[in-house]
């Protein structure tokens, strides 16, 4: 998930500074002080965008239920920024975007999402870390880039799928996908595919979800912190993004031109 240093010079002096602050993973259950889902969505659609993106404000209506937020931010088609300027919708599955409801409302800690502390700013600093294709739907997740995808938000073509591991989940890793992920090397020389082989491999109506010229790289990502207490979604091979805003006019003038 790298980008050509032309694109990332252009986009440095738009993306906000990443600063990393101290200590492993954080349980974030439901806050008990919000009631539902539907609540959530009621508050979090005030903003301009449909979801929030200030830490502040997303405090304030989420306290520390970062499932529900996830949902929320799939269900407004948000879109984060990756690698300086890179904007993918977020997408989940339907399985993982039901899964992530049920822990939203789960008081369990033991069964909670988990968020990294600000120090964990790379997967291979994670407690357990191991190089592979596991992933456990609470600390690191199953996913995809997609390119070319007609209807994707940011202007961009760009999609980041989540998707259920280690279970039924018709949209999730294919067993060849499981099989060659090998997502801590640099993506230049891994094995993009293209929706004709996702098809093939299982993933039936990849095509007809994601455009016809739609092709794709697995992932495994975590979440975590940073500095300035915002959340940062991370693929294993180092490229992060965080929720943001619609882009204002500068970016999408460079959008246009790149």
């Amino acid at each position: 998930m790298k980008m050509m240093m032309t694109r990332s010079f252009l986009f440095a002096i738009l993306a906000p500074a990443t600063f990393h602050a101290t200590s492993a993973f954080v349980m974030v259950p439901s806050s008990p002080s919000i009631s539902s889902s539907k609540t959530l969505r009621s508050m979090s659609t005030t903003t301009a965008d449909g979801y929030v993106v200030d830490p502040f404000k997303r405090n304030a209506i989420y306290d520390q239920n970062m499932a529900q937020y996830l949902v929320d931010l799939h269900d407004s088609e948000a879109t984060f920024d990756f690698c300086g300027g890179m904007m993918f919708q977020l997408v989940l599955s339907d399985a993982l975007r039901e899964h992530l409801v049920k822990l939203a409302s789960n008081e369990d800690e033991e069964a909670a999402l988990k968020v990294a502390k600000a120090s964990k700013y790379r997967m291979h600093q994670l407690e357990d870390y191991a190089q592979s294709a596991s992933a456990d739907n609470l600390g690191i997740f199953h996913g995809r880039e997609i390119r070319r995808v007609p209807w994707a938000q940011g202007g961009m073509g760009f999609v980041l799928h989540l998707s259920l591991a280690d279970a039924q989940d018709p949209e999730g890793w294919t067993t060849q996908e499981i099989q060659g992920y090998d997502g801590w090397r640099h993506d230049v020389g891994r094995d993009w595919r293209t929706g004709d082989r996702l098809e093939r491999e299982g993933f039936d109506n990849f095509r007809k979800k994601f455009g016809p010229d739609s092709f794709s790289l697995n992932h495994r990502f975590y979440l975590h912190w940073d500095g300035l207490d915002r959340l940062w979604l991370s693929a294993e091979d180092g490229c992060e993004g965080t929720p943001v805003a619609k882009p204002n006019p500068i970016q999408s003038f460079f959008n246009k031109l790149l």
